[in-house]
């Protein structure tokens, strides 16, 4: 009878534990992250713009950006149909070789040479950074976005429409207009 209820408990407590595990809440983000190493090679290959979440590890508000902005369905979806999505800790310590550029781990400031070019040396956490389909930059973005805010965001230069109108301009009217968001 004991050997029978102490099965019965190591049952319920294997099947608990696989259900925590199997069901948690830290899942995978569905963008699909690559290094800027991976970015550079693959735009050679195939032009796509680029999006580039700047981060550091003791970021309160890149965390919050991990955990709802990013994991947002349409947000993801988005990027991922979009742009070469890469994250970039601005505090790694692992050179970065882009072509014939190399950058490094400035020690004294306590971050990536990267980083400082990617924020155009005002360095803030998080900022998203937005290259086009050349490696050049079109904007670094600094601070934390709701998934809405960044959803406008991504698709203004996604679809190209920082060349044709202010941002202000896009989110009343064009962006309501493509995505039949409500007022």
């Amino acid at each position: 009878m004991i050997n029978t209820t102490l099965r019965y408990i190591l049952l319920l407590a294997i099947l608990s534990l696989s259900t925590a595990f199997s069901t948690g809440p830290a899942k995978d983000s569905p963008i699909q992250w690559i290094t800027i190493e991976e970015a550079y090679a693959k735009i050679q290959q195939k032009p796509k713009k680029i999006l580039i979440d700047v981060y550091t590890d003791w970021c309160g508000w890149c965390k919050v950006m991990d955990r709802e902005t990013f994991r947002n369905s349409e947000v993801a979806a988005y990027v991922n149909e979009n742009y070469y999505a890469v994250k970039f800790n601005a505090e790694q310590k692992e050179p970065v070789t882009l072509g014939n550029m190399q950058f490094e781990y400035d020690a004294a400031n306590r971050v990536h040479q990267l980083a400082l070019s990617l924020t155009n040396n005002q360095p803030s956490y998080p900022t998203t950074v937005f290259l086009d389909d050349h490696f050049q930059m079109i904007q670094p973005l600094p601070g934390y976005m709701k998934a809405r805010e960044y959803h406008e965001v991504i698709t203004f230069f996604g679809e190209g429409y920082h060349k044709k109108e202010a941002f202000d301009t896009y989110k009343k009217t064009s962006y309501k207009r493509l995505f039949k968001q409500g007022t």
